[in-house]
């Protein structure tokens, strides 16, 4: 038996291509394997950004106590009311999976609504592209999209060398070998 396995079919985020289709927003009820809990000093405001700006849904609210939004399956978000929010954004990132095709527009989304909210987008040494947004309640949001692997470039080469060997390359093309 091994201890890995292809997950691929669980997720909702396509293989990373020019023509990659994002998932429609999913609006059905599960139990979260993970959300995060945000606390927010005007949750009108905070609801707008996060629909307008980023892109989720408000799949139901506790008037004056909780808003639940969502984007994608398994990309859940609680606002709360709190008395104030931080001053400034936290380092720690909280990264949503997008597909190429949305970063242009989630920056210029976020930038109608807070023109000094975004940063990026930048590429990663890992193969996708960034845009890190700052909240209305200043927690630090990154939008990450994977961008088509060439298996003869440098970010193939990083990932091979942390025992990712890229499809295509030659190497480790069987993907369903056992790991052990």
């Amino acid at each position: 038996m091994s201890d890995y396995y292809e997950a691929f079919e669980m997720s909702p985020v396509p293989a990373p291509g020019p023509d990659a289709v994002p998932p429609e927003p999913f609006r059905g009820i599960y139990g979260m394997p993970a959300f995060v809990t945000i606390p927010t000093s005007d949750l009108a405001a905070s609801v707008d950004f996060w629909v307008r700006g980023l892109g989720f849904f408000e799949l139901f609210g506790i008037p004056g106590r909780l808003v639940h939004l969502r984007r994608w399956a398994f990309q859940d978000v609680l606002l709360v009311p709190a008395a104030s929010v931080p001053e400034r954004a936290p380092a720690m990132r909280l990264s949503f999976a997008c597909v190429l095709s949305q970063v242009d527009s989630i920056v210029e989304a976020c930038r109608a609504v807070r023109p000094d909210s975004v940063e990026g987008p930048r590429d990663t040494p890992w193969n996708t592209r960034d845009v890190e947004v700052i909240t209305p309640e200043n927690a630090r949001i990154v939008f990450t999209a994977a961008k088509p692997l060439d298996p003869a470039s440098q970010e193939a080469r990083n990932l091979e060398a942390i025992g990712i060997t890229p499809p295509g390359t030659g190497r480790g093309d069987d993907n369903n070998e056992e790991h052990g």
